[in-house]
């Protein structure tokens, strides 16, 4: 079901547009992620969540991914996975370290080096197949991903799924790589960005917007509205402070290694937060203490080089 645009009417000719790629692309991953809906094996044990669910047939969980199911960026480590599968060459990938560098250590997401970011990967893609991608993101999965996930976050996502609920996740990633980490989690299923593609292959194009603030809120908003959900009975876990629109949707949002916009917006309206970032300096700027320092510091450092040639 598509949003009626005339009610849009009010708004500026550009506000108008940006709102209605919002609703496209929330529309066109809530579609996608029912479809790939699936009964998924029990995974293993999670441990014990940090908060209690009941059941609730009318509930379910929405979890952002980047830096709040998994340490960094999904799409860094795609394309570290595909740059070593010979999809592209080195100066890409360092692109890649470039987004990756910066959104651990401004552990916030910037809407530049996010486009960046899309338009790489739309641009490596094209003319792949979706199948092939499909493949590759379980063995990247494995590769770079497996290891990176939080286990309080993934307790609590448990806890949803024992208490009976669905389990979503909610990302700017790929949709087809949100639903490999998704049943690879044990989870219900993914909400993501959609690429367009015809005959099973990429256009290099995008249906609406990338999964990104407002439009994360749409696609919560559209999959709800299919599955006969009651949003204030639902809960929404993230990061970053582009996901309030979402997180304000529900009626149980929760701030997970949140950034200080986050931080503050929270504990202004009394949500409730964890951080399961080891030490101080990791939950200041959000760089997982078990990384290391060299790896940091080099991949800032050659990030840095990159950033200086571009000027």
């Amino acid at each position: 079901m598509l949003t009626d645009m005339a009610a849009l009417g009010w708004l500026t000719p550009r506000r108008r547009s940006a709102t209605a790629r919002s609703v496209l692309a929330g529309e066109a991953s809530a579609e996608a992620a029912r479809k790939s809906t699936q009964d998924l094996p029990a995974p293993e044990a999670a441990g014990k969540p940090d908060f209690p669910v009941h059941g609730d047939d009318r509930a379910a969980a929405f979890f952002d991914l980047d830096n709040t199911v998994m340490q960094g960026a999904a799409l860094f480590h795609f394309g570290r996975g595909l740059y070593k599968r010979k999809f592209f060459e080195t100066r890409d990938l360092a692109r890649f370290a470039w987004q990756q560098a910066w959104f651990r250590l401004a552990g916030t997401e910037d809407p530049e080096h996010m486009q960046d970011a899309r338009d790489s990967a739309l641009s490596i893609v094209k003319g792949h197949r979706v199948s092939e991608l499909k493949s590759i993101g379980e063995e990247i999965y494995d590769e770079y991903m497996a290891e990176r996930i939080w286990p309080g976050t993934r307790a609590l996502a448990q806890a949803h799924l024992d208490a009976g609920q669905k389990v979503w996740l909610v990302t700017a990633a790929p949709v087809e790589i949100a639903q490999v980490i998704a049943r690879r989690l044990g989870l219900t299923g993914a909400l993501g960005t959609v690429a367009e593609s015809i005959g099973g292959v990429y256009t290099g194009k995008l249906v609406g917007e990338p999964l990104h603030g407002p439009a994360k809120a749409e696609a919560v908003r559209a999959l709800a509205a299919a599955e006969g959900l009651d949003l204030t009975r639902c809960a929404a876990y993230s990061d970053s402070h582009n996901d309030i629109p979402m997180l304000s949707l529900v009626g149980h949002p929760y701030a997970i290694n949140p950034d200080s916009k986050l931080r503050r917006h929270a504990r202004e309206l009394d949500w409730r937060l964890r951080d399961y970032r080891t030490g101080r300096k990791a939950a200041k700027v959000g760089i997982p203490a078990a990384a290391g320092v060299g790896a940091v510091a080099g991949g800032t450092a050659a990030a840095i080089a990159l950033h200086r040639r571009r000027r």
